[in-house]
């Protein structure tokens, strides 16, 4: 399978590219950071025998300028995407009150907005794709009904709008073949969840989530369509 991964320069992206690439999948790797996402990438060709995996150095929140120049490196690649995971993700940790406009356009540009603009940029590739699968992660955070922390408000809506929006896209996307699913995580210890909450320790490793994110990722679409399901032992 040729599956789009964002968000790879550590956590759960880092540890998703080295599941997929220990079963061969052909991989796009999407990252702002340079040098670790080739370093990435030469440890996952490495891991596979094969030279099939692919840097793209783009800074997601920049595709709505750059979708054309975008979509045409994805061309170059490859000229179909089975599997896109939507994995990239921005926090900001602040009481309301002192949460400023350009902090809530940076988490829902990020969140939201980019997600958004790479699904648009992939449509072509997915439909060329025999039964294609966009994940989005999500957050329990952002989850109906779960509990809420103090400090994380624009954070949680920013993942609620990328859950809706799952929803939403799965209906108008069906007569295309695509399907459309958001994993709403729990607490997984990275560095972006010891940002939110330092001091605790999470029950699952990076390393745990990413092998769940990869068997739903190639099989959850045999189950589901249009669901934002919760992966969560604790919150935290």
């Amino acid at each position: 399978m040729v599956i789009l991964v964002t968000g790879v320069s550590r956590g759960i992206g880092e540890a998703l590219a080295l599941e997929f690439s220990a079963e061969g999948h052909q991989l796009l790797l999407v990252s702002r950071s340079h040098d670790r996402i080739h370093q990435l990438a030469d440890e996952c060709n490495r891991i596979s025998g094969a030279n099939n995996v692919h840097v793209l150095v783009y800074d997601i929140n920049e595709l709505d300028d750059l979708s054309k120049e975008f979509e045409s490196l994805i061309g170059q690649k490859t000229d179909q995407i089975d599997a896109l995971v939507n994995n990239a993700g921005f926090l900001v940790r602040k009481p309301f009150e002192k949460t400023t406009p350009s902090d809530v356009y940076q988490l829902f540009s990020t969140n939201l907005f980019a997600p958004g603009n790479l699904i648009r940029i992939a449509l072509p590739f997915l439909r060329k794709s025999v039964r294609p699968h966009v994940v989005n992660i999500t957050s329990m955070g952002g989850y109906q009904g779960s509990v809420k922390f103090r400090g994380l408000s624009y954070y949680s809506a920013s993942k609620g709008a990328l859950s809706i929006l799952t929803e939403c896209l799965a209906e108008e996307f069906k007569k295309d073949g695509i399907f459309f699913n958001s994993l709403a995580l729990g607490a997984v210890q990275t560095e972006m969840f010891s940002e939110a909450f330092p001091g605790f320790r999470a029950p699952l490793s990076a390393k745990d989530m990413a092998g769940f994110i990869k068997w739903f990722t190639l099989n959850g679409h045999n189950y589901f369509n249009g669901k934002t399901l919760p992966v969560s032992v604790s919150t935290p």
